[in-house]
């Protein structure tokens, strides 16, 4: 793994391709190896896009000093993070669960910076209509943990919960978790402005964000894609990878608007977006 020190923060990541930034970010109690494991493999097919997945402060290699007392705390690390790895070049960003949350908060927040959006399963402040849990396919497998999380509950499934998901909840810091949980909500700007390319997909099974609310940001952004799957959960990454990848490859492939030139940090003149995205 690598490291970028942000703050008093060091933020560990995985690093995959060259080209334009692209920033993964997971979900709450787990770590890198689930959005990694889940995202790769369709993102590796598109050329052109450096492909980095950091460790979330309070989780896995990443710690969370007592300065990071929030969720607000949390994303000024994640833009920290984005400027000390992409500098002055737009940043795509995917996210699943509260990694999708981030990403929202960063695109609001830093609307010129971020060149795309794509949120898998977010996690909402809105959320609403939240179905009960009802497995699709069920069986007598995995712990309780397992059952909660899959609505798919094979022996393939089980494979990739003890794989990418189960090995991470040893490594959550949970004074961290508690602290930033109680300070959840975000500084949100209006996201009325944000005219880049945004996917966002949600499990019609989905009982831990539900999809209602995922299905609403159809009104929010102008250019998104929006899909509610049937037959998968919260777990959506691992059920339906190959639609996940097919609506990924979409996103990826989709012509941006011109971004606005960025300020070097260096003082030069801007950087035009054409050259960045050429």
């Amino acid at each position: 793994m690598k490291q970028s020190q942000v703050g008093q923060v060091p933020v560990h990541y995985v690093e995959h391709g060259d080209g334009m930034p692209l920033l993964v970010l997971h979900g709450a109690g787990v770590d890198h190896r689930e959005v990694e494991a889940c995202f790769e493999p369709a993102l590796a097919t598109v050329g052109g896009f450096r492909r980095l997945y950091p460790d979330l402060p309070g989780m896995s290699r990443t710690p969370a000093p007592a300065s990071v007392a929030s969720a607000d705390d949390v994303l000024d690390t994640l833009v920290g993070f984005a400027a000390d790895v992409a500098g002055s070049e737009p940043v795509l960003l995917a996210g699943h669960s509260a990694g999708a949350y981030y990403a929202r908060g960063f695109a609001a927040r830093q609307p010129d910076a971020v060149a795309g959006l794509a949120l898998v399963c977010p996690l909402l402040p809105e959320a609403r209509d939240i179905p009960e849990h009802r497995p699709v396919v069920a069986a007598d497998l995995g712990d309780e943990e397992f059952r909660g999380y899959f609505v798919q509950q094979t022996p393939q499934m089980l494979d990739r919960y003890e794989r990418f998901v189960a090995p991470a909840a040893a490594l959550v810091d949970p004074d961290a978790m508690e602290r930033i949980g109680a300070r959840w909500d975000l500084t949100m700007p209006d996201a009325a402005g944000f005219d880049r390319p945004v996917l966002v997909v949600a499990g019609r099974q989905d009982s831990t964000v539900g999809y209602a609310a995922a299905a609403d940001l159809v009104e929010e952004y102008p250019q998104a894609t929006v899909a509610v799957v049937d037959g998968a959960g919260h777990a959506l990454p691992h059920e339906r990878p190959d639609l996940l990848a097919a609506l990924l490859v979409d996103w990826l492939t989709r012509r941006p608007l011109p971004l606005r030139p960025r300020r070097r940090h260096d003082g030069g003149p801007p950087l035009h977006p054409a050259t960045l995205l050429a």
